[in-house]
């Protein structure tokens, strides 16, 4: 009888302590594999724990999913509010950290670079690659006309709020999140360098300013040219001028494409062919780099009302103060362009 009753109690010292291992290698033992393609794991919002593990089991995050259960159990994690976000996880983690961490909700934030780019439609359709919010959802927030009025913009403006430059923004942002710090981050620009003293010294306000950075823009990638590219068609505005900017015709007719800018594109009909009529178009033909943007409002002071590209290739441009010297320059460009055969 003592030899059983000894059996069983060293039984049961010996099932104790293999059960104590166990769940300590549970806890504090390696769960999150070595050597993923990616270690980041994205919980999207209202999400319950049982999305949580399939998210994990999808990704083959673990190497052993009972032992996470029981730790999410043991930690209350299974019962509580899912913190939506993209979090970074970490070779050899263990179930405590691990669920430590989504218990936290300290996600890791994603960052956003965007410029370059032709409509808010292109815009949104970005920023959905960085965020939960998808495309449709930003677009019909963006377009949204109590949005569009509260800040006072429209369809064809709205694309000036949105100054380029790299952002940090938490991945389960909503649509509203992101204009509402769009919106900031457009207000402390504008207030930044006397950006909005030096629009009212041009007689625009910050949405044509934008308007006409955005032509200069597609007029030159020379950031050198840019003020003197703005000058013209400063000077063409105040003397009420047409402005004649080739890279409207090419929003106008859509030929994103268009390599050479012909008399029949000209006579498009559009309120952006500036061919056609006076002043700056509805918006923005593209989004402007901030050189653009500080190039009309830091312009070189010059009589130049016109230009065209130098039959070189390089890029720049030749100016010119009157119509006759100006169109010896454009003559020399277009011969150009027909001894290299661009149509």
């Amino acid at each position: 009888m003592k030899k059983i009753l000894l059996f069983l109690l060293v039984s049961i010292l010996l099932g104790g302590l293999i059960i104590g291992f166990t769940i300590k290698d549970w806890v504090w033992g390696s769960n999150v594999k070595d050597n993923l393609s990616s270690y980041e794991l994205f919980i999207p919002t209202g999400s319950k724990y049982d999305d949580v593990k399939a998210i994990l089991a999808d990704n083959d995050f673990l190497e052993n999913f009972s032992s996470f259960d029981f730790v999410a159990s043991a930690m209350k994690f299974k019962k509580s509010k899912i913190k939506p976000g993209r979090y970074i996880l970490k070779s050899g983690m263990n179930n405590r950290e691990l669920i430590s961490l989504l218990r936290s909700g300290k996600q890791t934030p994603v960052k956003i670079t965007f410029n370059n780019v032709r409509t808010v439609n292109d815009l949104m359709g970005k920023i959905s690659k960085y965020i939960e919010a998808d495309s449709a959802s930003l677009v019909k927030t963006v377009l949204d006309s109590s949005v569009l009025d509260k800040w006072g913009y429209s369809e064809n403006t709205i694309l000036s709020m949105f100054i380029p430059n790299t952002y940090e923004f938490f991945w389960n942002t909503d649509a509203m999140k992101f204009l509402n710090r769009m919106k900031l981050e457009h207000d402390k620009f504008w207030n930044k360098d006397n950006r909005k003293i030096k629009a009212v010294a041009l007689d625009l306000n910050e949405k044509e300013v934008f308007t006409l950075a955005s032509i200069v823009q597609k007029e030159t990638l020379a950031n050198d040219e840019k003020p003197k590219v703005a000058s013209v068609y400063l000077n063409r505005l105040k003397r009420g001028l047409l402005l004649q900017a080739d890279p409207t015709v090419v929003f106008a007719t859509g030929q994103f494409d268009l390599k050479r800018v012909l008399n029949k594109h000209l006579k498009y009909d559009s309120p952006y062919n500036t061919y056609m009529y006076a002043g700056l178009p509805p918006g923005p033909i593209c989004m402007p780099d901030v050189s653009s943007i500080d190039a009309v409002l830091n312009a070189d002071e010059t009589n130049y009302l016109y230009f065209c590209a130098k039959p070189d290739g390089s890029g720049y441009h030749a100016f010119a103060k009157n119509l006759k010297q100006h169109n010896k320059n454009a003559n020399k460009y277009r011969r150009w362009l027909n001894n290299r055969r661009i149509k």
